[in-house]
């Protein structure tokens, strides 16, 4: 709609108001798009987009949905659209320009695109930090704590707005789930600003100070083009939060790739045993550990060029490789913006350097690489995120990503990216006892926020007691093993490096190391069951024939649920992993009501698994809230 020349829009579901009347527009290099804009017209085509996709929440996906675009120009005649992709619990936007006669490029100096929340609303947001602060100088790197149902408006912690994703509970209307998708080289990554007291969240970009002040924070693009896609999910519950696939629904592979990359399961020394253990020894006992556990790779962290030296890193792959086991080795992002000294460094960041370490990978036998410390949103820095990930898909090698932007639509538009960090991550356990006592918190929070929107590399399942090498000192893990069990399915990432440690085959309960040695990371099918964020968590994964349903409770008291099962037969026995009154790992069979229904109780910090095979018994259709008639016989409204 155009209220006296100001573009705006809103969302409601089921009779309910979800996003106020909204701002939206840009101003360009090229003009004001954002005000005394025209109404040139608008049109409706259906949207269909099946594809299948095994690094996310679901293998299989076919997406339905009806797309408005709406055509403005701005006092001097130039148009552009807006385009509106809608579909169940849904909402994207995105503004696509064509070429202005001659002109054939622009600049995004910023967007008007905002959020307006009704003033009841309360948000479960993460701060967005200052840059060049943090270890070496390496923030903003989407690691800040969350605050769960705090009021519209309040100041972030460094007064610089939020990052992406953004969370907000609507009182008993609903939930609205903000984010962006399609942001690659040819954009900037995006923030929320500050909201004001009356619910409005508008989009920024980055601070100019990121990335130690190089590159610049305005977007430029070649004329025609598009900006990435602002995506709204919304619904009555957390369900469509919890199973949106909209962040791939709407991006297209970047390039093809003639490599089979195979996923899995990993172990990786550093989180528990630090920097000392990037030796050659231990390194030894790590690949022997993740033979023993039947996993696919190991881990080598920062360190390992200096420490253990080129040629004994071959050897090291030499030897893997004999046990069915893959490496994986840890670079800095590197250089003229960070004061990082961690090596490899100097090696991602140089174009000409960077294809000659890659060839060197494959040549070695290298299966990925963890590529660490970027610090920043800009366009620059994007570039170098799909550089990176260019190269090495040319040489085989998987990348994830560390200290890090979070991820959009990445998992579709590359097809060797395997996850980023993005998160407050299992590193932090060790490092401070404050999040080992707000471990539980936080592990309730990202199956509805972080990564429901993209693969989440968390390096968790911690199962020593203790977080050092000898599992006798440093902070103390306040969760029971079956809580970090079930973390192993609530966090999603096709290939997991796990906190486990070669002393864990000996100290660590025996039923629990053979559910790491057969748990998946891949998924077919996702299914929230039941949760509140911060409070507690439960979702339904399946594997091929077999689902897994894990839950945790941050709570301080026992939780009991009546969990509603639709997946699983009625009658049938399930394999069911729990914490008993002394928070002792039980395993023990259940049987499934006839209802489908199970009355469980989970423990203070505690955890629940439960296992079912013979998928085939039951017929599911995939839930949606509300059904979008997949037709463009609409009506346009100005």
């Amino acid at each position: 709609m155009l209220e006296e020349g100001l573009p705006r829009y809103s969302i409601s579901y089921r009779g309910e108001t979800l996003l106020e009347p909204s701002p939206l527009g840009f101003v360009a290099n090229e003009g004001d798009f954002s005000h005394h804009l025209q109404w040139i017209g608008c049109r409706i085509e259906p949207f269909g987009n099946r594809y299948t996709l095994n690094r996310i929440k679901r293998s299989e996906i076919d997406c339905r949905a009806n797309r408005l675009i709406v055509s403005l120009a701005d006092s001097t005649g130039r148009c552009f659209d807006i385009c509106f992709h809608v579909a169940n619990n849904d909402v994207a936007l995105r503004y696509e320009l064509p070429r202005w006669g001659e002109t054939g490029s622009v600049v995004i100096q910023r967007e008007a695109t905002g959020f307006n929340l009704p003033d009841h609303a309360t948000t479960f947001l993460s701060p967005q930090s200052d840059a060049m602060i943090g270890w070496k100088r390496t923030k903003p790197s989407y690691e800040e704590e969350y605050e769960a149902d705090a009021p519209l408006g309040k100041a972030s912690t460094y007064g610089h707005g939020y990052t992406f994703p953004a969370l907000f509970r609507v009182g008993d209307q609903g939930w609205v789930l903000l984010c962006e998708t399609g942001v690659d080289g040819r954009y900037c990554a995006s923030r929320l600003g500050e909201g004001s007291p009356d619910g409005l969240y508008r989009i920024e970009f980055p601070m100019a100070e990121e990335n130690n002040g190089n590159g610049t924070s305005e977007p430029g693009f070649a004329l025609p083009g598009v900006t990435p896609w602002r995506t709204i999910t919304v619904g009555n519950s957390l369900r469509p939060i919890v199973e949106t696939t909209v962040m791939w629904d709407l991006v297209e592979p970047r390039y093809s790739s003639r490599h089979d990359y195979r996923f899995g399961r990993g172990t990786w020394s550093w989180i528990i045993w630090q920097d000392n253990s990037i030796n050659f020894d231990d390194q030894i006992a790590y690949i022997d550990l993740a033979a023993e556990m039947g996993y696919e790779y190991v881990l080598i962290d920062s360190g390992w060029d200096l420490l253990i030296g080129r040629e004994r890193i071959a050897e090291l792959i030499r030897y893997a490789a004999q046990r069915h086991v893959g490496i994986f080795l840890w670079y800095s992002s590197s250089g003229y913006w960070n004061d990082i000294v961690q090596s490899p460094t100097g090696r991602m960041d140089d174009p000409i350097v960077r294809k000659s370490e890659m060839r060197w990978l494959r040549d070695c036998g290298v299966k990925g690489i963890k590529v660490d410390f970027f610090g920043g949103d800009k366009q620059e820095t994007m570039r170098l995120y799909e550089a990176i990930l260019s190269d090495a898909d040319d040489c085989g090698l998987m990348v994830l990503f560390h200290g890090c932007t979070l991820p959009r639509g990445w998992e579709r538009m590359y097809p060797n990216y395997i996850g980023s960090e993005a998160v407050l991550a299992s590193e932090n356990l060790v490092f401070q006892q404050h999040f080992d006592d707000r471990e539980a918190f936080n592990a309730t929070l990202h199956p509805f926020i972080r990564n429901t929107v993209g693969c989440m590399e968390f390096g968790g399942v911690v199962l020593n007691r203790r977080l050092n090498r000898t599992n006798d000192g440093g902070t103390i893990r306040r969760t029971t093993d079956a809580f970090e069990l079930a973390t192993g399915i609530l966090f999603q990432n096709p290939v997991q490096f796990f906190a486990l440690t070669p002393t864990n085959l000996t100290d660590a309960p025996a039923q629990a190391i053979q559910f790491m040695k057969e748990i998946p990371t891949t998924w077919d099918e996702t299914r929230h069951v039941a949760g509140y964020p911060g409070q507690y968590a439960v979702l339904a994964r399946r594997s091929g024939d077999r689902w897994y349903i894990a839950g945790v409770n941050a709570r301080d008291k026992a939780l009991t649920l009546d969990l509603e099962l639709p997946m699983l037969a009625p009658g049938q026995t399930v394999t069911c992993y729990a914490d008993n009154s002394n928070r002792q790992l039980i395993v023990k069979p259940v049987r499934i009501e006839r209802r489908q229904t199970l009355r469980v109780t989970i423990q203070p910090r505690g955890g629940l698994i439960l296992i079912a095979s013979d998928y085939s018994t039951v017929s599911l259709p995939r839930y949606s809230e509300g059904e979008i008639p997949y037709s463009s016989r609409k009506h346009c409204r100005k």
